[in-house]
């Protein structure tokens, strides 16, 4: 032991015993001091249950914490749904070495199955595997959230068509919502929505509702594609229901599986990404049993203020007060909070009673026109990405340098199958709804992938037949 540890040593022992006093100034600024470097370190090195872990060297190091519930009641039994806050992010070599705990992000999806639960179940469990195996290796944060809108499109048509070679008829929507600090990207296919109520009560919509009976686009891309779309046929000749895609009977214009309707139903998702201001926000992620009987405004509200679990759960009970359990009810509240909160502020407004309705009528009148001037100019919610087109070649973009794998090959863009240089057909070739074609260009698809794209474009027959 060193000469000066061994004195401060002797000094502490005098202090204690008594022998010597140390001025009580010297040791409130010693005990701060400590005090404080225990709190710094403790911020650095926290990892919150439910939350995503931090990644020390990135332009966001104050990552929210993620609180989250679910709640649900079955009608048939074909509503699954996935929760994961732990999955890891391929990181660069240069972050990896300056970080402590590997960057993470997290999952929330909602797959509201038809006509049995297998394509349900098949997606739950392959989906995420196959958006990340459609990542390149060794991207920054940012280049891997550029990346994430291309690869959710490659994973969302590799699971179809991999679910369909099982034979199987079953079908199901999916609602899959990715979130990496405060940048979220939700990707769909179907009528399970999904809503953000960012800090201080504005209401957005984040997916796209794929029904053929409320989308026109939709409805002239199925039949320019081959498909034929109308009402239920009942004996008189009359027309009932909403409209459906024939063959089949499937009120959806997009899904995972349906193998039995034909590939003009196509798997090609709606994908959004936004990023939020550190004042955090939250999802509600469901499915149609909730947006049937509530709409989106109606949903946020009835479940402000409420944590995320017990937000879940109040949803659900409203939809089931408003329409009854018709369906599937399927609800995932999530909520980003700030680093610096352990719940979230928004709180649910509160009764009055006439007098004071009366007093305070003019004042709470004039309040929304300032909150929402304050919300456009903070910038709460910024919208970085949207595509919806069904278009592959539009979705998958170009790639004038064909990603390689370590081997040299040239990589199928959908189903990450090496191709030797003359056996990849790039994905503009032949694209009659592309604007574009440029078939010099990647990125490309190997005969099998090809051939699903042709399908879902109405330029070759799905090859199924309906008996």
């Amino acid at each position: 032991m060193s000469s000066s540890s061994s004195a401060a040593e002797q000094r502490r022992h005098h202090a204690v015993g008594g022998r010597e006093l140390v001025p009580l100034a010297a040791l409130i600024k010693e005990e701060s001091r400590t005090e404080r470097h225990a709190v710094t370190r403790s911020r650095i090195c926290a990892r919150e249950d439910g939350g995503v872990g931090g990644e020390v060297g990135e332009a966001e190091t104050r990552r929210p914490l993620l609180r989250y519930g679910c709640a649900a009641q079955s009608k048939k039994g074909e509503d699954f749904f996935l929760l994961r806050t732990d999955c890891a992010r391929p990181s660069t070599s240069s972050s990896s070495s300056t970080t402590s705990h590997p960057p993470t992000f997290a999952v929330f999806a909602v797959l509201d199955g038809h006509n049995g639960d297998a394509a349900a179940i098949y997606t739950r469990d392959n989906l995420l595997n196959h958006v990340l195996s459609a990542m390149p290796q060794g991207l920054s944060r940012e280049e891997w959230l550029h990346s994430l809108p291309r690869a959710l499109v490659a994973g969302f048509v590799k699971t179809d068509k991999e679910f369909q070679t099982k034979g199987q008829t079953s079908g199901t929507t999916a609602t899959f919502a990715i979130i990496d600090g405060w940048t979220i990207t939700v990707a769909s296919v179907g009528d399970s929505r999904c809503i953000l109520d960012a800090q201080g009560g504005a209401v957005s919509l984040l997916t796209v509702d794929h029904r053929l009976e409320e989308n026109v686009e939709e409805r002239e891309r199925v039949t320019a594609s081959g498909g034929e779309v109308g009402r239920l046929s009942v004996v008189g000749g009359a027309e009932i229901g909403p409209l459906r895609c024939w063959p089949g009977g499937l009120c959806l214009s997009r899904s995972i599986g349906d193998i039995d309707v034909g590939e003009f139903i196509v798997p090609v998702p709606y994908v959004k990404q936004v990023k939020l201001s550190n004042t955090g926000g939250r999802l509600i992620i469901a499915s149609d049993g909730i947006w049937d009987a509530l709409s989106s405004d109606a949903a946020a509200k009835c479940c402000r203020g409420l944590p995320a679990e017990l937000a879940a759960k109040q949803v659900v009970k409203e939809a089931l007060k408003t329409r009854g359990l018709k369906d599937d009810t399927t609800c995932v509240v999530v909520d980003i909070i700030p680093p610096d909160q352990t719940i979230r502020p928004l709180s649910p407004p509160k009764k009055m009673n006439k007098l004071k309705s009366l007093i305070f009528r003019k004042k709470a009148k004039d309040q929304p026109n300032k909150l929402t001037k304050q919300l456009s100019s903070v910038g709460m919610v910024e919208e970085i990405f949207e595509e919806g087109s069904a278009i592959l070649s539009e979705r998958l973009g170009n790639d004038s340098g064909s990603r390689r794998t370590s081997s040299s090959l040239f990589t199928c863009a959908i189903c990450q199958a090496d191709l030797e240089p003359s056996e990849g057909t790039s994905v503009h070739v032949g694209s009659v709804f592309s604007s574009s074609s440029k078939p010099w260009e990647g990125p490309f698809l190997c005969s099998d992938c090809r051939d699903k794209k042709d399908a879902m474009e109405g330029k070759r027959p799905s090859g199924v037949k309906v008996l």
